[in-house]
């Protein structure tokens, strides 16, 4: 089971694939905030309803200074299809060996239909314009939760 991180920590550092294949690093986002947030699989209802709340509110977290990026353990192809489907705005990219996802205790023990398994814990971290853990909210819902990062954070439409 993966350390969670806690307010103040260094954001490990990561570069993954996006939906086209291009590698996308966390250290290319210094100098802004980023709101990465992890979530289960894509093309799944919650991950669908999840990725098009942040779409819908993209150029809101844009303009406080705010890049958002979803973490899941798809491969690019997969990404690129439900970007396609769902028109998604936000930057996808993939773990498939899930070493970023467990870096950022996304990845462990959960609690799913009474049942306890191995699987991505649904998670968001916000990260300061340096690198460094501001935020860091655990087994978030999927519905409603980009209105309460909005209230958390302050950005008001």
């Amino acid at each position: 089971m993966s350390e969670r991180l806690q307010p103040g920590d260094t954001a490990p550092a990561f570069t993954l694939p996006d939906a086209d294949g291009t590698e996308v690093s966390l250290a290319d986002h210094l100098g802004r905030k980023v709101i990465v947030y992890f979530y289960p699989a894509a093309l799944t209802p919650g991950c669908t309803k999840q990725a098009c709340d942040f779409t819908d509110n993209l150029d809101l977290l844009a303009g406080a200074g705010y890049d958002v990026i979803g973490v899941s353990p798809d491969k690019p192809e997969k990404l690129a299809k439900f970007r396609e489907k769902e028109n998604l705005k936000v930057t996808l990219v993939g773990d498939p060996d899930k070493k970023i996802l467990e870096a950022y205790g996304a990845f462990g023990e959960k609690k799913l239909y009474g049942k306890t398994v191995t699987g991505v814990i649904r998670s968001t971290i916000v990260v300061d314009e340096e690198g460094k853990v501001e935020r860091a909210l655990y087994n978030v819902k999927a519905t409603g939760h980009v209105a309460k990062i909005l209230k958390d954070l302050k950005i008001e439409a």
